[in-house]
């Protein structure tokens, strides 16, 4: 696996970076070809506490966890295992997935402009890709977002589907 690892606010030693390969390294395991895998690691701190951020691009799947404690080894460790949990328990719709059209990627960056008291902080872009109901909900939960937006593949209209608080999805279908 290919590591990208920076630090906001925070020094990245080389000591760091060696555990952070380590660790989110055994995770090669659930991968075909590993070699082509690439995994980008945000370390920051927010408050008293150290949080990082895991995206690792796969097979046009995109895995995503966070998780933040007073002890950056322990929030390595734990959003490890979110990670491992989340392709643990997607495994086989994942491998189903993956045969079928590349889901698409997103691509992040940051904006420090800042015009008004109402300010947009982070902005997304992403390739809208056609895909199912089912694709869609499943790469939402793969990056572990509350909504996702996407091109429905039979209507070529673009939809959102968002989790509930009662556990179920719903649909927003524009027209």
């Amino acid at each position: 696996m290919k590591f990208t690892i920076r630090g906001k606010k925070l020094e990245v030693t080389d000591a760091i970076k060696a555990y952070v390969e380590e660790k989110i390294g055994r995770l090669d395991k659930y991968f075909e070809n590993p070699n082509n895998i690439s995994a980008n690691v945000l370390m920051r701190l927010s408050g008293k506490d150290q949080v990082v951020e895991v995206t690792i691009n796969t097979h046009g799947l995109i895995l995503r966890g966070e998780e933040s404690n007073k002890d950056l080894y322990a929030s390595i460790d734990f959003v490890t295992d979110k990670i491992e949990r989340q392709i643990r328990k997607n495994k086989t719709k994942i491998h189903k997935k993956s045969s079928k059209e590349t889901i698409r990627d997103f691509k992040e960056f940051e904006t420090e402009e800042k015009e008004s008291s109402i300010e947009v902080v982070k902005r997304k872009e992403i390739e809208m890709k056609p895909m199912s109901e089912e694709e869609a909900i499943l790469q939402m939960e793969l990056i572990d977002h509350d909504f996702f937006v996407y091109k429905d593949a039979s209507t070529s209209e673009t939809n959102v589907v968002y989790k509930r608080k009662d556990g179920n999805y719903g649909l927003i279908v524009t027209k």
